[in-house]
């Protein structure tokens, strides 16, 4: 027993010889553990990002940033118009910290998206955006967020983007900016907007290294386990499942089971298990909604289980869609349906 005593004890002094730091880091948060170097603290702990939120707000599009800021060793805060708690797009409840009569002054202004209608037309908002833009050394958009921006006339002559579905939208509300399609996040100097919901990560990040330097970023983006690419390509306005768009009417009219949804720019591939009485119907009714709700044209007539057709997308390229039906022979009443698209 003395001997087993006195190997332990050896085991346990060699472990905190070797690795000092083990009995603490455990029990301590990764805000603790995180050194951020002198300079760039220095730097950081000067610059001010406000974060303005409102009735509606999309979660990640605040909160996301929030944590890419904060990690980064800035001072972070939130305001909204008045000091009262707001609920977020999904029921969260938030408290701002300021309002916006007696917050600092921010050096760094992110607006996200959400709910945005009302807000969007609430002329204290869209002043309370211009004034300090003018004093802020950069500007973020994420998701629709983008379209506070364009009603402040601050995308005129810029490039600009949002989330995917809103691209057509904020080509209507900011007639003179180039709205692109194809970029998590586009960058004009002060302006910067990004995509749909965790671009505003990447835009964060992107900041982070305007104003900290890149290698800064990419260690915040380390800590955070965050794969971050500042030219990543995956942008949701530019997969090829927009093209599907127009067959989700016609999906959401039936009991329905997701089976697959995977693809990329060029090709996608959707499965659906459906209720329905009837192959032949149910097929007919598909092809019948394709060809008179949609711009696709049917290439073949006769398959009763396979549908051939070619569409172009509005920038005129052209596609082939594919749709397949296949009974589930252990289930009643359950159907198969597999729509691939790809370019030709």
């Amino acid at each position: 027993m003395n001997g087993r005593r006195v190997s332990l004890c050896l085991v346990l002094i060699l472990s905190l010889l070797v690795c000092p730091g083990n009995s603490s880091s455990a029990n301590s948060s990764p805000q603790e553990q995180r050194t951020v170097p002198p300079r760039q603290a220095a730097l950081a702990q000067e610059k001010r990002v406000a974060l303005f939120i409102f009735e509606g707000v999309e979660i990640i599009d605040f909160t996301g940033p929030y944590e890419v800021f904060g990690q980064a060793g800035f001072d972070v805060f939130t305001v909204a118009e008045k000091a009262a708690p707001i609920t977020t797009y999904m029921g969260m409840k938030v408290t701002p910290q300021y309002t916006f009569e007696n917050h600092p002054k921010p050096d760094v202004l992110l607006i996200p998206g959400g709910e945005i209608a009302a807000h969007q037309e609430n002329p204290v908002v869209i002043r309370w955006i211009q004034e300090n833009t003018k004093q802020a050394e950069a500007v973020l958009s994420v998701c629709t967020g983008a379209f506070f921006l364009a009603r402040a006339g601050l995308l005129d002559g810029m490039q600009a983007t949002t989330f995917a579905s809103m691209i057509p939208g904020l080509h209507q509300a900011a007639p003179k900016a180039k709205v692109v399609s194809d970029k998590r996040f586009v960058d004009n100097g002060k302006i910067i907007t990004s995509a749909g919901l965790s671009s505003g990560i990447d835009g964060s990040l992107h900041v982070v290294e305007k104003l900290l330097g890149k290698g800064w970023a990419q260690v915040v983006a380390t800590g955070l386990e965050y794969n971050w690419d500042s030219e990543s390509k995956y942008v949701r306005a530019a997969l090829a499942d927009q093209q599907l768009r127009v067959v989700t009417p016609f999906i959401r009219r039936y009991e329905r089971e997701v089976i697959k949804h995977e693809g990329g720019v060029d090709r996608w591939t959707a499965v659906w298990k459906v209720q329905s009485d009837s192959n032949s119907s149910f097929f007919d009714s598909l092809n019948g909604y394709l060809a008179t709700e949609s711009k696709w044209n049917r290439q073949n007539l006769n398959d009763p289980a396979k549908s051939l057709w070619k569409f172009s997308d509005a920038k005129g390229q052209t596609w082939t869609g594919e749709a397949i039906l296949e009974q589930v022979s252990e289930e009643k009443n359950r159907l198969v349906l597999t729509i691939r698209i790809f370019r030709s």
